[in-house]
């Protein structure tokens, strides 16, 4: 590809045109060179229904919180784009004391420094995680 035919639709969702990738072309001397591509259509499209998809399970994660369902390290973990076994390994636990964790009764027993050790995961406070749905 030709430095001047890398492509640059512009994205119209999340982040706008702050993403931009880096793409390599052939430059007029045909030599590689890295330009920034705001990518293609086609491209688009697909990322904004993958993140469209993720959304919608966010958005359905938080009313089962919000119903009692579920705990919130459900929803953060979910949130962060984590899986139960990178959840498990960073909280140090096995990935079914996680899960165990992911009912409202037993979250509601955690050790507030169990609790402190998900808010930094999360990266938000320990507050935040308890009133998270509230």
């Amino acid at each position: 590809m030709k430095a001047d035919e890398v492509p640059q639709d512009k994205r119209d969702f999340k982040e706008g045109d702050k993403i931009h990738k880096l793409m390599y072309a052939v430059d007029t001397d045909g030599k590689y060179t890295g330009i920034t591509s705001a990518g293609w259509e086609a491209e688009n499209i697909a990322t904004k229904q993958a993140w469209d998809a993720v959304d919608e399970e966010l958005a359905e994660t938080a009313e089962k919180v919000k119903r009692g369902e579920l705990s919130p390290i459900a929803y953060f973990m979910q949130k962060n784009l984590m899986e139960v076994s990178l959840l498990a390994k960073y909280a140090g636990k096995w990935q079914w004391q996680v899960k165990r964790h992911f009912k409202p009764a037993v979250f509601k027993k955690l050790s507030g420094d169990m609790l402190a050790k998900y808010a930094a995961i999360f990266n938000i406070t320990a507050d935040e995680l308890k009133n998270f749905g509230k």
